[in-house]
């Protein structure tokens, strides 16, 4: 099966989650990672988790919320959650906000912090702030560059600290040449896949809102990078999500 390792099931979708679900596992992605970015999405998505087969979920405040109080949320409880597997999305966006960097970089390292507190992989967002991003995500963390974008110079320190790297629909992109030449380089070892569902949805159903199903566009593009038959990519993509997520599995 192919994993969709970062989608937002709590974002509004076409006939709601359930029909969002059976269109994904209808295509071939049996496996989802709802990510949060609202803290208010926490509870949301794992009452999915809990209630849908292999839904996993990984808790975390997007840069966008940086007067928001990790330790309210992030709590043992919600961390200790078997349907928690990591914590995410977190990180730094100066593209959005540009004007509040400190309270931005506090928020990312109070979160970081959280996930090393509890051995749990992190899911980093970073637009316009590589240089802000690379000195604080040291060795001492672990993780995925989700929808990577960034530049190769990026992606060799992180390749450098043991970092994952997931392709999103932008890789489909026709002006995302760059982005191609990135994960060509990528070790096969090292890349996973996502939609990022709502948002970026590959061609050719670009402009149109985003939802798991379409991994496979993203996936096949991928293949053709990596010189791969899409069968062999699927257990690459398959082994390397577990070795990322080690608490995602098979929900039987």
């Amino acid at each position: 099966m192919f994993i969709d390792t970062h989608c937002h099931l709590t974002y509004d979708c076409d006939g709601g989650v359930d029909a969002v679900i059976e269109r994904a596992n209808n295509a071939g992605v049996g496996g989802l990672i709802c990510a949060t970015a609202n803290p208010v999405d926490i509870k949301p998505a794992l009452e999915i988790a809990k209630t849908h087969k292999n839904i996993f979920v990984t808790t975390g405040i997007h840069p966008d919320y940086p007067d928001q109080n990790p330790y309210d949320y992030l709590t043992d409880d919600i961390l200790n959650d078997p349907y928690v597997i990591g914590v995410g999305e977190i990180g730094l966006d100066y593209h959005n906000n540009p004007l509040n960097k400190k309270e931005q970089m506090e928020l990312f390292e109070k979160q970081l912090e959280i996930a090393y507190n509890h051995k749990m992989p992190v899911a980093i967002h970073t637009r316009e702030a590589e240089a802000d991003t690379a000195p604080i995500l040291t060795d001492k963390y672990h993780g995925v560059m989700h929808c990577f974008t960034s530049s190769w110079d990026l992606a060799k320190q992180m390749l450098d600290r043991g970092f994952f790297f997931s392709a999103s629909g932008i890789l489909t992109f026709k002006n995302a040449e760059s982005v191609r030449e990135t994960f060509a380089k990528i070790p096969n070892d090292r890349i996973v896949i996502e939609t990022d569902s709502p948002f970026c949805a590959p061609i050719p159903y670009r402009g149109k809102p985003c939802e798991p199903a379409f991994v496979i566009e993203t996936a096949k593009v991928l293949a053709n990078i990596k010189n791969l038959q899409i069968e062999d990519l699927e257990t690459i993509l398959f082994e390397n999500t577990k070795r990322l997520y080690p608490k995602w599995h098979v929900k039987l």
